[in-house]
């Protein structure tokens, strides 16, 4: 078996933003065709406290490099007042032919490059017609941040970005991190999730909000939203809306603002389509359009499969021979 650490996987994707795009756009159309495996997400939470969870997310993803596996990750809001991340994630990719566990990879980074893709995916699909020079983040934390990197690559002409954060704090920080690793961009915080809004096509949405306080009504027409943390969008607003969601079925779980939609209205007609099936979906240029992934464990495998083949080019990880042991060496090469 191989272990791949954080350090690996930031080496291993450093200047991939365009593969990770592609490698998920691909995993999107394999869901689509029937080819993947995706059991709803188990969800770990704990009795005195309702805010932290962990998730296990097992996928198999088809195609011409299958691959099958799970991530385990766990999301404890708590950690930022003490300095550290939010989210820790780790994977396990196993052997399609023995089953035997294959790798081990730090996955926290996975798991926000392929949010990030995702989204920037929707954007490219989706907001045509909406002022590619600007973008508002709500939520200014780890994935909004990568989400802002990726939009950086996909859109040359992005230049203003507007952020609003609970923590005055916080937005300070990613303002300043902005300054260092995105010069090119002029960054302003706004007090009030509308205010940051006003004006701008393009919103991105990544909080730790337990429930729904944003009215996307108000936004301009045509406006897009990547509703990345699925809990911020009053059900109202959902209802209004345009929706494209990566997959209706673990989308409406969970008290996310489509489940409190579809609990409201008794049923998924609100949902236009699936992101996998946007050849065939028009955009309303007179209504809001809402993307909401839950976050498909596919796209985990698709990104750790960029990781995977690059680490065997270049000799990444560390090589633990009886893990199981077995004959992981015979594993390895199945």
């Amino acid at each position: 078996m191989i272990v791949l650490t954080r350090r690996d996987v930031l080496d291993l994707l450093q200047g991939r933003e365009e593969d990770v795009i592609e490698a998920v756009r691909q995993a999107y159309i394999a869901h689509t065709s029937g080819e993947s495996a995706l059991p709803h997400s188990v969800f770990l939470r704990f009795p005195h406290d309702a805010r932290s969870r962990i998730i296990g997310l097992p996928a198999y993803l088809g195609g011409m490099q299958p691959a099958a596996g799970i991530k385990w990750i766990a999301s404890f809001p708590a950690n930022v007042d003490a300095g550290l991340e939010r989210a820790s994630a780790v994977m396990i990719l196993n052997c399609l032919s023995t089953g035997r566990p294959l790798a081990l990879l730090e996955a926290s980074v996975i798991s926000a490059r392929r949010t990030a893709a995702s989204a920037v995916l929707a954007a490219r699909l989706l907001a045509a017609g909406t002022d590619e020079a600007a973008v508002t983040l709500l939520g200014c934390g780890v994935i909004n941040f990568e989400i802002l990197r990726f939009l950086a690559h996909a859109r040359p002409r992005l230049s203003n970005v507007v952020l609003y954060d609970l923590d005055s704090e916080r937005a300070k920080l990613f303002r300043d991190r902005c300054g260092h690793e995105l010069p090119r961009l002029a960054v302003r915080i706004e007090s009030s999730p509308e205010r940051a809004s006003e004006g701008h096509s393009l919103v991105s949405v990544a909080t730790t909000a337990p429930a729904p306080y944003l009215d996307t009504r108000s936004l301009q027409p045509g406006s897009l939203v990547l509703h990345v943390s699925l809990r911020d969008v009053l059900p109202d607003a959902v209802l209004a809306a345009v929706n494209v969601v990566d997959d209706p079925d673990h989308v409406c779980r969970e008290g996310t603002s489509l489940h409190l939609a579809e609990q409201q209205v008794g049923h998924r007609g609100f949902i236009a389509s699936a992101i996998g099936e946007l050849a065939s979906t028009g955009r309303d240029p007179d209504r809001v359009t809402i993307f909401s992934p839950f976050g498909l464990g596919i796209l985990d495998l698709a990104v750790a499969g960029i990781v995977m083949r690059d680490a065997e080019k270049q000799g990444r990880g560390t090589r633990v021979e009886d893990f199981t042991g077995g004959d992981e060496g015979q594993a390895s090469r199945d």
